[in-house]
């Protein structure tokens, strides 16, 4: 329920979102390159920052109200749950002190008083706006069971941030220097032998499971070549630098077979289609050498599709994944989520969704401006639509 609850929130805001800002606004371009005076009618790009900005807070606060609806409710659940079993442990103290169990009185009298400490007295609205103003505001607090030791949420999620930026960011950045770079070649010589074979590796790697694909990385560099110890995958934490290192060399390979192929391929289908415009076969034909050529202009004027891919890339890395994680023993962002969901830390999964909503709306804005930066006419359309 945790988990569709966040592929709700980022599908149903992130898809409207998306087609606002890249489909509505050509047609908004459209519409304002007839009017008299309408290629003067753009905002800056500062005032079209502002403007993102504003939207994506806006739209951020939104989606935290929406969990908070939903949390407020399983955390009532648990609290209730805890003031209950808090009192009957009182109520067993004070029949050891007094010999004499207490009364019904009594009983009321303590269960009282933890639900006014917990909030449990106050209306469902207003427990769900104050929870949703302290997520909004990092006034995360203290989750009721500890996870990756500690009852602080800040440390659990900043411990795991810091993991998951090791090991899952390396690997991205590492996936797009590679994908990138296959992906020029492929285009410059399409049809080629190499052009042939990203092709077939896109398909194969894309196609399996990463965390599969993990299990069959241990058993063969750990289990039959013997070229790893076993205890780096047994257990979660490991002493050393060097150790951290080879524990990350598996994943780290896992992750690059995985999803190279994939940008390499994207990659060509984008410059395959940049290096058929006119502007380039001009350059060709004026003598421009053809490294420049590709890299100063093809791959440039292929910019903006393919630094969205690489923001939506890094970003993304940081919100880790579950079964990998688990797959590897990584104390990341994903194990974080899976051991709150077992034992039910509800403020904990609230602020997990809380920092991926971040990420998905940060990562919308982000390309959104530079998307702006590299071509005005985008904020043509946005001074249309407002």
């Amino acid at each position: 329920m945790f988990i569709l609850t966040n592929v709700y929130i980022c599908a149903f805001f992130g898809e409207n979102y998306l087609k606002f800002n890249w489909q509505v606004k050509p047609v908004r371009l459209a519409w304002i390159s007839n009017v008299p005076g309408g290629d003067r009618m753009g905002m800056s790009f500062g005032k079209y920052v502002a403007y993102r900005t504003v939207n994506a807070i806006i739209i951020l606060f939104l989606a935290v109200l929406l969990m908070s609806a939903l949390f407020t409710k399983l955390a009532t659940i648990q609290l209730e749950s805890q003031v209950q079993s808090t009192v009957v442990q009182e109520a067993r103290t004070y029949a050891q002190q007094h010999g004499i169990p207490p009364t019904k009185e009594w009983l009321d009298q303590r269960t009282k008083y933890w639900e006014h400490y917990y909030g449990l007295d106050q209306p469902y609205w207003k427990r769900t706006w104050r929870y949703t103003v302290d997520t909004f505001f990092f006034k995360w607090g203290q989750s009721i069971v500890p996870v990756f030791g500690t009852h602080d949420i800040k440390q659990q999620i900043w411990s795991a941030l810091l993991r998951t930026i090791l090991l899952f960011t390396t690997a991205e950045i590492l996936v797009i220097i590679i994908g990138l770079g296959l992906g020029v070649k492929s285009a410059q010589k399409p049809g080629s032998l190499l052009d042939r074979t990203i092709s077939i590796l896109a398909m194969l790697t894309t196609s399996l499971p990463m965390w599969w694909l993990g299990m069959l990385m241990i058993l063969l560099f750990v289990v039959y070549l013997g070229w790893l110890p076993i205890t780096l995958y047994s257990q979660v934490e490991v002493n050393g630098v060097a150790n951290l290192l080879k524990k990350m060399s598996l994943p780290v390979l896992t992750i690059v077979i995985n999803l190279f192929g994939g940008w390499a391929w994207t990659t060509r289908n984008i410059m395959i289609g940049t290096m058929q415009e006119d502007f380039i076969m001009v350059a060709r034909a004026k003598g421009v050498p053809e490294r420049k050529v590709i890299y100063g202009h093809a791959l440039k004027a292929s910019a903006p599709p393919i630094i969205t891919m690489i923001i939506f890339g890094l970003i993304g890395s940081l919100s880790g994944a579950i079964i990998t994680e688990i797959v590897f023993n990584w104390p990341g962002m994903g194990r974080l989520y899976w051991q709150a969901l077992q034992m039910n830390a509800v403020k904990t999964m609230m602020a997990l969704n809380y920092m991926f909503a971040i990420l998905t709306v940060f990562s919308m804005v982000l390309a959104d401006v530079l998307y702006a930066y590299l071509d005005p006419r985008v904020r043509i359309g946005a001074a249309a639509s407002s």
